[in-house]
């Protein structure tokens, strides 16, 4: 069986990335440089090999120790790839991973307008687009493109990759939850998912999904998590948001599909399970209305 990185080195070679394997702390992984050559990244692949729960926390803290590492060395934090991902979402992983590396077509949110969508509409973008696929929520908005401006075109050709009503994002927003401060009542809202279509990065898109929910919705606050997976959540800060914690770190339980199943001591029979940790997540809040 072809190991995790043997499979990613032949992906960024084959799309014309020159790469090198360095090992760090028993951890192999790629380095490889932005196509203008002037920028250098690192790709950690973390195979999914862990027998038991405790294995599990002891690769993930070698993992943190190679991110803590490369940090500082100025290497940045790593694109971060897991077997399971790679193997049960591997067309939206490549898209990923090209797009941290600066590959990607790219289209604006001011060309888009914003509708709100039904569930159905939402299941089937969040199933292709999001790592974690869909997820209960109360509100869904769609970002579809209404015009080109040349950006999102398939080169020497008269065909645009996108045409004009392609649903190129999704976000969405969970019911309030409320509570009293200082006798006024607080509603507060989890934004759930935000995705764009895999390869495509829609400058603004986030923003203005964003300010579509305030103006229907009136929240007096907002929260979200930022996969420490994906990122450390800059985006969120850009938006407004503040760090308010961190979300606890899960281990997950690995059937022969790759799905992920938070692992519960009472589980059944996990001999037969492969096991991971993962990064958790940081917590952000946007506050809307004033309150302690």
């Amino acid at each position: 069986m072809r190991r995790l990185i043997d499979d990613i080195l032949d992906f960024l070679e084959a799309n014309g990335f020159e790469c090198t394997i360095q090992t760090r702390s028993g951890f192999d992984v790629i380095c490889t440089r932005i196509l203008d050559g002037k920028h250098e990244r690192v790709v950690l692949p973390l195979e999914i090999s862990a027998r038991t729960p405790e294995d599990a926390k002891t690769l993930a803290e070698i993992a943190a120790l190679i991110i803590e590492d490369l940090s500082s060395h100025g290497c940045g934090r790593p694109i971060i790839i897991t077997e399971d991902r790679w193997h049960s979402q591997q067309e939206m992983m490549k898209a990923r991973v090209l797009a941290h590396l600066e590959v990607f077509d790219q289209a604006y949110a001011r060309n888009c307008e914003i509708r709100r969508i039904d569930k159905t509409t939402a299941a089937k973008f969040l199933a292709a687009n999001h790592s974690y696929g869909d997820s209960s929520s109360r509100y869904r908005y769609g970002l579809f493109l209404k015009r080109h401006t040349g950006h999102i075109a398939e080169e020497g050709t008269e065909t645009w990759k996108y045409p004009v009503g392609t649903l190129v994002a999704v976000a969405t927003f969970s019911n309030a939850r409320k509570w009293v401060k200082n006798d006024k009542t607080i509603r507060s809202y989890e934004w759930i998912r935000y995705a764009s279509l895999s390869g495509l990065r829609i400058s603004g898109g986030m923003g203005k999904l964003l300010k579509a929910f305030i103006e229907d919705v009136q929240p007096d606050d907002i929260m979200s998590y930022a996969d420490l997976e994906w990122s450390e959540g800059s985006v969120y800060e850009h938006l407004g948001f503040e760090l308010e914690g961190q979300k606890d770190p899960v281990i997950f339980a690995m059937d022969e599909q790759w799905r992920r199943t938070p692992f519960k001591s009472e589980m059944t029979d996990p001999s037969d399970k492969l096991f991971y940790l993962n990064f958790g997540s940081n917590k952000y809040r946007l506050k809307l209305t004033d309150y302690e």
